[in-house]
């Protein structure tokens, strides 16, 4: 499989590095493309969080419209917005695509392709809720940011893997992880 990650500049760059990390120990991912908006990597070093490098991992900058994410006929499988401003969310489920994030999203959205977004905020106003609605209508999946603790989980890592793992699993890719009822 190929899967586009895009990183916003929203608070929670642990989940990005996590769905990457994720993502590499797959023998099922062969390519991923990795975005960054303008704000992104800044928070991330804010928040003391490196992404892993591979050979496998293409970084696109957001500018990029010529980049291959853009483009209903390069093939990427599907799409993960992680961790996802509301401000992205608003203008994708407007039909906004200024920049390839965007323009990656309407993508996957038009051909028919998985496309899960994170979003990071708290509380949600009504504008974020009617643009999460638009964005599931047309057949987005929109996971909150809000870990379970049904597993007890003994560290900020072990807590934030609850949604990385559920965001990967949901952009089909099988993950390996304790079930509900184990």
């Amino acid at each position: 499989m190929r899967v586009v990650v895009a990183v916003t500049a929203a608070s929670g760059a642990i989940y990005a590095r996590q769905c990457v990390e994720l993502l590499l120990s797959s023998s099922a991912v062969e390519r991923i493309a990795l975005i960054y908006s303008r704000e992104a990597e800044a928070v991330a070093k804010a928040e003391g969080v490196a992404m892993p490098t591979d050979s496998r991992i293409e970084v696109f900058g957001n500018d990029d419209m010529w980049a291959s994410p853009a483009s209903g006929s390069a093939r990427w499988d599907s799409m993960i917005i992680v961790p996802s401003t509301m401000g992205t969310i608003g203008r994708i489920a407007s039909g906004v695509s200024q920049t390839l994030i965007e323009r990656s999203a309407d993508v996957m959205l038009k051909e028919r392709r998985r496309l899960v977004i994170v979003a990071r905020e708290a509380p949600y106003s009504l504008i974020h809720l009617r643009n999460m609605t638009t964005l599931t209508e047309a057949g987005a999946i929109v996971v909150p940011a809000s870990p379970s603790f049904y597993f007890s989980p003994q560290s900020i890592e072990e807590l934030c893997l609850t949604i990385s793992m559920r965001a990967v699993e949901l952009a089909g890719i099988s993950v390996s992880h304790r079930e509900w009822g184990e």
